[in-house]
């Protein structure tokens, strides 16, 4: 039996029946967005309460309205559980798990192991598997491949297809979305490739095959360190600057009208987000393995990673030449997600500032509309509710994460001293005496 033949077939007529593991930022709108395009899409997650929502027709992700969840769920498109046994009637699957970082910065794969043995009983012939999660590279070939095979013994490119595609997923983002924003592929062998192109190509709007899932996992830790490395130089640009007593966003912005051989990267308090921090690291910790330092990416990492420290010391200076100790200061911090209008916390530099600052004695509370609370382990904090009541007590405001609902203009005008270290006030803030610029 032809089996790659027989699912391109399915792909085309819609009868494949899908199923995505792990359905949190990446694997909820890659579900409805196969479900929209007429796929039957089961999402599986160890997490009930997750499940639980997705069958009520609730949405837990910003980025999917609670409306498209519902709608889909009420077509008999869409459905959630917790029963892995589900897989064994599914044509398709794509692995969404998260890929964090150990405390010791060795990859923590932990959760691509336990989708591939909670699916690995019900792997058949005529199945694809396609993971999404950012790793190294080798993964797909030296980790999950072994753990689908090891007891269905099925021949790889014949009887089971199984390919690499990395999720490009930026939340918050509705110029690009996953529907439009074009996806590699990459398989184990050339039918691999084929046969989950030809299921991604029904539901995505640009499809980029590989040769390899080695290339196409490469391919999304190039994009991410390519950010991280240039995010890395111009936060060392903002500590250069700031020796020499010039604006660095002055010095940003005037560079940035040369047309040509120059792209525009801003510094910050951090790096934050489920990528640009963590998929580097892998990368270095896989060239470690081969006896290699990826220089460029140790560097940037170093840089990147004491800029919430560099942020606080400019809430240090600011308070000072106004007279007041940070010990004891009131200290609101705007913004806890990693990046603008999202409810995103994840690697947020909002968190280390914030405990940097209660580290060093500051009296500190924080407002985000969007994360109304903070726990990790036995810390926790909550947002406060009035916001400009906030800004007026405050002995120092810092700006870390940039949410446009905020009404910079009254902040600047109630706020005694603010620290901006995302240029969010512009060029309200430039050389104003309330207001320190990273």
């Amino acid at each position: 039996m032809d089996y790659s033949k027989q699912l391109i077939e399915k792909f085309h007529n819609k009868t494949a029946r899908v199923a995505v593991m792990g359905m949190g930022y990446v694997g909820l709108p890659f579900a409805t967005v196969f479900a929209e395009a007429g796929f039957t899409v089961t999402g599986v997650d160890p997490v009930k309460d997750k499940m639980d929502r997705v069958n009520r027709g609730e949405s837990y992700i910003m980025d999917v309205p609670a409306e498209k969840v519902a709608g889909l769920v009420k077509k008999g498109k869409l459905k959630g559980t917790t029963d892995y046994s589900v897989l064994a009637n599914i044509d398709a699957v794509a692995i969404c798990v998260p890929t964090p970082l150990r405390q010791t910065g060795d990859p923590d794969l932990s959760f691509i192991v336990s989708a591939a043995e909670g699916l690995a009983p019900y792997v058949h012939a005529g199945m694809v598997v396609v993971l999404e999660s950012s790793t190294y590279p080798g993964t797909t070939r030296e980790l999950m491949l072994p753990i689908l095979t090891e007891k269905s013994h099925l021949k790889v490119g014949e009887e089971l297809f199984v390919a690499f595609s990395p999720e490009r997923v930026d939340p918050g983002r509705t110029d690009w979305t996953t529907k439009n924003t074009p996806k590699v592929i990459g398989g184990m062998t050339e039918k691999c490739t084929e046969v989950a192109a030809a299921w991604y190509g029904q539901a995505l709007d640009t499809v980029v095959p590989v040769s390899s899932t080695e290339v196409a996992e490469m391919a999304k830790l190039l994009e991410n360190t390519f950010r991280m490395i240039n995010i890395g130089f111009v936060n060392e640009l903002a500590l250069m600057c700031d020796r020499l007593g010039v604006d660095v966003w002055e010095v940003i912005d005037a560079a940035a009208t040369k047309p040509f051989g120059f792209m525009k990267f801003q510094p910050g308090p951090g790096l934050g987000g489920h990528c640009i921090p963590i998929d580097p690291l892998y990368l270095s910790w896989k060239l470690r393995s081969l006896n290699y330092t990826a220089r460029f990416i140790e560097l940037a990492s170093e840089i990147n990673t004491s800029m919430p420290r560099f942020a606080v010391t400019r809430v240090q200076d600011a308070l000072n030449d106004h007279e007041k100790a940070l010990k004891g200061s009131n200290v609101l911090v705007l913004g806890a997600a990693y990046k603008p209008d999202i409810d995103d916390l994840r690697e947020s530099p909002s968190i280390d500032v914030i405990r940097l600052l209660q580290q060093k004695g500051a009296k500190v509370s924080y407002h985000d509309p969007y994360i109304p609370h903070i726990k990790q382990d036995s810390w926790e904090i909550s947002s406060v509710t009035d916001l400009m009541a906030a800004v007026k007590a405050a002995d120092c405001v810092v700006i870390v994460t940039n949410h446009k609902v905020y009404d910079y203009v009254t902040i600047l005008k109630e706020a005694k001293l603010i620290v901006d270290t995302r240029n969010a006030l512009g060029k309200l803030g430039f050389k104003n005496p309330k207001v320190v610029r990273l």
